[in-house]
Formats: structure tokens, sequence, C-alpha cells
């Protein structure tokens, strides 16, 4: 991604620098992946290596933040290099937030497993979280390419986590109005599914960052978008009447 310049030192430190976005959207799709294993197979140890790693995710993103204001501050880029330094610093933030999400995931698996199982909602969330770890992947893969065609697919891959979110999101609230013993368990796999699904929201904008980099323009298109999950309240609270 990174073309040569006049001073080798500067394509050095971007290096460094895209060495460290991929390693951070590394980490951060492991993370989801864990916390997703560790809640279909009630792992508590796996959980909690999940919560104890976060901070890898932390340190990475202050690292990021401080060579960014250096390059900055000493090599004043322009054009092409100042979007790349820039973007690093976003797609950063963005990974950062991801990590924080499937942490959040491993801390609710935990409660979980005090819990009776409810239904199949758990493999409707794996489902849900093999999407997202997918689009975690390629989104890196395109940042490291400067591809926008595989950008624009990570963007598009994000209405179907939208739909499966807001069909789970349905299927929970039916189970909880079934039986109030459900509400529990119910209510964290909900916020379970959201965090995943914010995920998605995270790693599409990375997508769209990768598209700026590249292009210098941000993707004309409205971003897809299928979660109707508010209004399935409604819709529930009617059909109970």
């Amino acid at each position: 991604m990174v073309s040569d310049h006049i001073v080798k030192s500067f394509d050095d430190e971007l290096n460094q620098l895209v060495s460290k976005i991929a390693e951070m959207g590394g980490l951060a799709e492991r993370q989801l992946a864990d916390s997703i294993t560790a809640l279909s197979r009630r792992d508590e140890e796996l959980a909690n290596s999940v919560i104890e790693q976060d901070a890898r995710l932390d340190i990475l993103e202050e690292d990021i933040d401080a060579h960014v204001i250096r390059m900055l501050a000493l090599r004043q880029p322009q054009a092409l290099d100042l979007r790349a330094v820039i973007v690093a610093l976003k797609i950063s933030a963005e990974l950062e937030r991801a990590g924080d999400y499937a942490k959040n995931v491993a801390k609710r698996a935990l409660t979980l497993m005090q819990t009776p199982t409810v239904g199949p909602a758990a493999n409707t969330i794996v489902r849900m979280g093999t999407i997202v770890g997918g689009m975690i992947s390629n989104v890196i893969d395109a940042y490291l390419h400067a591809d926008t065609i595989k950008a624009k697919e990570v963007r598009a891959r994000d209405h179907d986590v939208d739909q499966i979110h807001t069909s789970l999101f349905r299927e929970l609230l039916t189970y909880m109005m079934e039986d109030p013993r459900n509400i529990t368990a119910c209510t964290h796999l909900l916020f379970i599914a959201k965090n995943i699904e914010r995920i998605g929201d995270h790693v599409t904008n990375i997508a769209e960052n990768v598209h700026f980099l590249v292009s210098g323009e941000n993707i004309a298109e409205d971003r897809p978008k299928s979660d109707f999950s508010s209004s399935t309240i409604v819709a529930v609270e009617d059909k109970a009447k």
C-alpha cells in the first residue's frame, strides 16, 4: 500500500503504521471469534482470556496515536500520505471499539453460563459472529491492498448482519413473552447480538475509510441498513394483544 518516497525513513514509518493496523485487525478478529466460541461452548477460561487480552488492543491504539502525532509534527504529510496517516488513526479507533464490544460479549457469556439455554439463539449468534469475523478479515485485507472493490463488498455485507440481528431480536422477545423465566438470559443474548451488530458497523466504517484512502472521496451511496429491531418491539407487543 505504501509507495516509495525520497526519504526512506518516511516509508519505514508508514509501513510500521500499516503493520500495527494489521496486528490490531488480527487481534480484533480473534477476540470476536474467541468470545463467540466461549459463548457457544460455555467456556469460562476462554471468556476470561478474551477479557484479559483486550488490553493489547488498547496498547496498540495508544502506540498508533503517538505514531501519528509524531508523523504529523515531523513529516507534515500531504495528499495521499496525509490520508494514509489520518485513515490509520481512524481505523485504529474503530478496531479498538470492536475489541471492547467483543470483550463485552465475553463478559455476558460468563453470566449466561449460570443460566439455562434458551432455544437455538446461541447458534444464530454464532452465525452472526462468523459473518462479522469474516468482515474484519476482509476489510483489513482491503486496507493492506488498497482494494476498494473488496471494501465495498464488506460494506454491503453489513446488510446481512442487520437482518440477522432483527430476526434474532424478534425471536428473543417472543421467548421472554412466553416465559418470564427466560427474561434474564434473553436480555444478555440481546445485548450480545447488539454488540456483534455494532462491531459490524465499525467494520463498515473501516471499509468506508479504505475507500476514502484510495480514492480521496467518500462513498456516494447511502449505507445499506436493515436493522429494524426498534420497530420490532412495537410489532411484537401488538401481536401479543
